[in-house]
C-alpha cells in the first residue's frame, strides 16, 4: 500500500507540473512583445540644435537625424532602440535596451545604455563597466569585424578591416549578448536604409564541406568556374585611364599594346575539390597545418609585367595591389607567407602567392567574392596627384561544395567553441560524480575513501565550478525563463553560457534519478563553501547548534515563502525581482568573488559563518533556489537510501547523525530535505557504526552454549 500511495503522488506532482506549464505557455502567447521607449521629445533632448530629429520611419523603427547646412538639409545618420530590432535576451530573460546611432557610412555615432537587467550589472560590478564598454563602439565601422578581448589580456590591433574593444571582467556572456545585440540591429538597419548589402548576421554563414573531393584536372577545374581567369592586355588597361589625367602615363603600354599587362588566376584553395586538385599532396598538407578552423586560403597566379605582390610586397602582409571584398564589405587578405608547388598540368606563373582570410573576418563562403586589382597612376613629380582605376574579377563557390548556415546559428556557438576544454573538464567532473552516484554502496563501502572522495569534490565544485568557470546555478536562471516567456522572447539567451546549460542538463537529469541532493550537496559552489567552513569550524571545535525538530521543520518552510515571492515578483515587476533575487548570496560570493558594496559582502559573510555553527544554515532554511529543486525533485524515480527493518525502530543512528536532519524517527528519509551527503549510507555498511549491523554478527559469531551432561546416581 505505500509503495501505490509514492506512486500516486508522484503521478500527481507530474500532472501539476506539466499543468502548470501549459498554462505558462498559453498566458505568454496573449501578451504582446514589447517594444522601444524614445518618443520624439525624448531624442530632442538628447540630439539638440543643430541636430534635427526627424520622424520615425514608417517601413522600419529607426529616426533620422539631420543637419541643417546653408540651404541644404543633410542626413546625418540614423537613430534606433536595439530592443525594436534586435531583441536578444540578456540573463534576466529581458533584453538590453540600448539607443544605437549610425551614420550613413555605417559609422557608429554612439551606443547609449537605455534599460538593462542584467544580474552582473545590476548592484553587482555596477552599471559603471557597462557604461564603458558600450562607449567603445563610437567611430566604429560596420565594415570592420569588432571582436571582444576579456580579462587582462590585450587588445589586439584595429585596422580599417579589424576592431578591438575591451571586454568586462567577471561578465563576459552578458558583453557578448550586447555586442550581438548591437551589431545584429545595425547590420538591420544598414541593409535598410544605407544600401550594405552585407547586413546579414556575421554568424550566419555557410561552411566549406570538408567530405566532398572531386577529382578534377587544371582544365576541368578553369571549365567549371572554380579557377577563375583574368587576362588583360596593355591596351585595355590604357581604355581605363582614357579622358583622364592618368591616360598616356604607361609609356610601355603606349609602345606595346598587344602584350600582357597581367595574366592572373584565382582559386578558393581551402576548399579539398580545388585545392587537393591544385597542389602536390605535400603542399596541401602543409596549407592544412597552417590554416586553423574557420580560416580560408586565396591562391593568386599570374604572370604578365603587372605584379600582384609588386617590386616593395613584405611577405606576410596585407597586399595593396589585390582586395578582396563581400557585399561591399572589405575583407583582410594577408600573406600566408607559405610557397606552394602547384600540381602536374597546371600552366607555369611568374608569381604563386597563398593569402589567409582568418575566421573572424566573417568571411561567408557561399557569397559570391569580388576582387579587385587597382592599379594606380601618379601624374606630377613635388605633389603627384593619384589616378586609380580597378580590374575586377568576380568568385563564387557551388552549392554542393558547401554546408548552408543555419538559420539559428549564432554567436553562443563561437562562446561554445572558446571554451571547450573548460567543458571537457566539467563534463569529466560530471560522469565521474553520476558514476559514483549510481553505485552509492560500493562508494561509501570504505569511510575514509569516501570522506577524501567528497573532500576532493566539493574543491573542485568550489575552485573550478564556482569560481574559475563561473557555473553557479541560481534562481535568477527560473526568473529569466519566466520573463523571457511573458515577454513572448527566445530562450536563446541561456546559450550565451555553456557551463550554466550543461549543469543545469546534469541536475534536471539527477532530479528524476535522486532529487534534489545531487545539486544541493555535490554541485552548488556557494553549498559547498558553507560545508567547508562547517567542517573546519567543528575541527577547531566550535561549538555546534542543533535545532530541535519541530522548529526545524518550520524552519525549512521559509525558503518555499522566499520562492513564493521571488517567482511572483517576475510576472508582476522587474525591478522588484532584481531586489529580491538579492536573497541568494551566490552573485556576492562566487561570482563577484565579495568585490561589492559591503551590505551584500556583510550578508554573504554573515551566512558563510553562520554555517560554521548552524550546519549549512542558509541551504536548509533560506535559499529559494533549494526550495524550487525540492519542488521539482517529487519526480524522483529512485529511493536510492538503503533502509533496514529496525532503521527507527528502534535504530535512530542514522537520524541523530544526519547533520540535515533529513530523517525522520519513523527511519523515513525526507528526500526533499536530503543533500546526498550519503554519510547514512556509510553508517548502513559499517560494522562499527550501524548498531542493527553490530547485533546481527554478534548474533553470528556468538559461540553456542552446551548443556553439561549429569552423570546417573549424582
Amino acid at each position: 500500500m505505500p509503495a501505490v500511495e509514492q506512486t500516486g503522488r508522484t503521478f500527481v506532482w507530474r500532472a501539476l507540473c506539466t499543468g502548470l506549464c501549459l498554462l505558462a505557455v498559453l498566458w505568454c502567447a496573449a501578451l504582446p512583445v514589447q517594444a522601444g521607449v524614445l518618443t520624439h521629445a525624448e531624442l530632442v533632448r538628447r540630439f539638440p540644435a543643430p541636430l534635427i530629429v526627424g520622424e520615425r520611419d514608417t517601413e522600419l523603427p529607426v529616426w533620422p537625424l539631420f543637419k541643417q547646412n546653408a540651404t541644404a538639409t543633410e542626413l546625418v545618420g540614423y537613430v534606433f532602440e536595439s530592443i525594436d530590432l534586435a531583441p536578444i535576451p540578456g540573463f534576466s530573460g529581458i533584453p538590453l535596451n540600448l539607443m544605437v546611432a549610425l551614420d550613413p557610412k555605417g559609422v557608429f555615432i554612439g551606443v547609449q545604455v537605455l534599460s538593462q537587467h542584467e544580474p552582473v550589472f545590476v548592484d553587482g560590478l555596477g552599471e559603471a563597466p557597462l557604461l564603458q564598454f558600450v562607449q567603445q563602439y563610437k567611430d566604429l565601422s560596420l565594415k570592420q569585424n569588432i571582436s571582444i578581448g576579456m580579462g587582462a589580456r590585450p587588445s589586439g590591433r584595429s585596422d580599417a578591416a579589424n576592431a578591438h574593444i575591451d571586454g568586462v571582467s567577471k561578465a563576459t556572456a552578458s558583453v557578448r549578448i550586447i555586442n550581438q545585440s548591437v551589431l545584429a540591429a545595425a547590420l538591420k538597419v544598414s541593409r535598410k536604409k544605407l544600401g550594405f548589402g552585407a547586413a546579414r548576421d556575421p554568424d550566419q554563414i555557410a561552411r566549406v564541406r570538408e567530405d566532398v573531393f572531386e577529382p578534377r584536372n587544371w582544365q576541368q577545374l578553369c571549365d567549371a568556374g572554380l579557377v577563375r581567369h583574368l587576362r588583360v592586355s596593355n591596351r585595355e588597361v590604357e581604355k581605363l585611364f582614357a579622358a583622364s589625367a592618368g591616360a598616356g602615363l604607361d609609356a610601355e603600354a603606349t609602345a606595346r599594346p598587344d602584350d600582357v599587362f597581367i595574366d592572373v588566376y584565382l582559386a578558393y584553395l581551402s576548399v579539398p575539390s580545388i585545392g587537393r586538385n591544385l597542389l602536390t599532396e605535400g603542399s596541401w598538407r602543409k596549407l592544412q597545418g597552417r590554416l586553423e578552423a574557420g580560416d580560408h586560403a586565396i591562391v593568386v597566379m599570374s604572370s604578365g609585367r603587372y605584379s600582384i605582390t609588386g617590386d616593395d610586397f613584405v611577405r606576410g602582409s596585407v597586399p595593396e595591389r589585390l582586395l578582396l571584398r563581400q557585399e561591399k564589405l572589405p575583407i583582410d587578405l594577408r600573406d600566408l607567407d607559405q610557397d606552394v608547388k602547384l600540381a602536374a598540368g597546371a600552366p607555369a606563373f611568374d608569381n604563386v602567392t597563398v593569402f589567409r582570410v582568418i575566421a573572424q573576418a566573417g568571411l561567408d563562403p557561399a557569397t559570391p567574392l569580388d576582387f579587385a586589382m587597382p592599379i594606380t597612376r601618379n601624374k606630377g613629380i613635388v605633389y603627384p596627384e593619384r589616378i586609380v582605376r580597378e580590374l575586377s574579377l568576380a568568385y563564387q563557390l557551388p552549392e554542393r561544395l558547401l554546408i548552408p548556415a543555419q538559420a539559428s546559428s549564432k554567436s553562443w556557438q563561437g562562446i561554445w567553441q572558446a571554451r571547450q576544454m573548460e567543458l571537457m573538464a566539467l563534463a569529466l567532473g560530471l560522469l565521474l560524480l553520476g558514476a559514483a552516484l549510481l553505485m552509492p554502496r560500493r562508494l561509501s563501502g570504505h569511510a575514509r575513501r569516501f570522506t577524501w572522495f567528497r573532500r576532493i569534490y566539493l574543491l573542485f565544485t568550489v575552485g573550478f565550478i564556482g569560481y574559475y568557470a563561473q557555473g553557479q546555478l541560481s534562481i535568477v536562471n527560473l526568473t529569466s525563463v519566466i520573463q523571457a516567456l511573458l515577454a513572448r522572447r527566445s530562450l536563446e539567451f541561456l546559450l550565451f553560457d555553456p557551463m550554466t546549460v550543461v549543469l543545469w542538463g546534469f541536475v534536471l537529469l539527477t532530479l528524476f534519478l535522486w532529487g534534489r541532493g545531487t545539486f544541493c550537496g555535490w554541485l552548488c559552489p556557494f553549498g559547498a563553501l558553507q560545508e567547508i567552513i562547517g567542517k573546519l569550524a567543528r575541527c577547531l571545535h566550535v561549538p555546534q547548534i542543533r535545532i530541535h525538530t519541530r522548529l526545524d521543520r518550520r524552519l525549512k518552510r521559509i525558503k518555499y515563502l522566499l520562492l513564493a515571492a521571488v517567482l511572483g515578483s517576475a510576472f508582476y515587476s522587474t525591478e522588484l525581482t532584481d531586489k529580491l533575487v538579492e536573497l541568494e548570496p551566490f552573485k556576492t560570493a562566487i561570482t563577484l568573488n565579495f568585490v561589492r558594496s559591503w551590505p551584500y559582502v556583510v550578508y554573504a559573510v554573515a551566512l558563510l559563518l553562520a554555517s560554521g555553527v548552524v550546519y549549512k544554515f542558509y541551504c536548509r532554511y533560506l535559499c529559494p533556489f533549494g526550495g524550487a529543486l525540492a519542488l521539482l525533485g517529487k519526480v524522483r524515480w529512485l529511493q536510492w537510501i538503503p533502509r533496514r527493518s529496525e532503521c527507527g525502530t528502534p535504530c535512530q543512528t542514522c537520524r541523530h547523525r544526519c547533520d540535515y536532519q533529513a530523517i525522520e524517527p519513523s527511519g523515513r528519509i525526507a528526500y526533499d530535505e536530503c543533500f546526498q551527503c550519503m554519510d547514512c549510507v556509510v553508517i548502513y555498511q559499517s560494522d562499527e557504526k550501524c548498531a542493527p549491523r553490530l547485533l546481527e554478527i554478534k548474533r553470528q559469531t556468538a559461540i553456542p552454549i552446551q548443556p553439561i551432561a549429569t552423570v546417573p546416581g549424582k
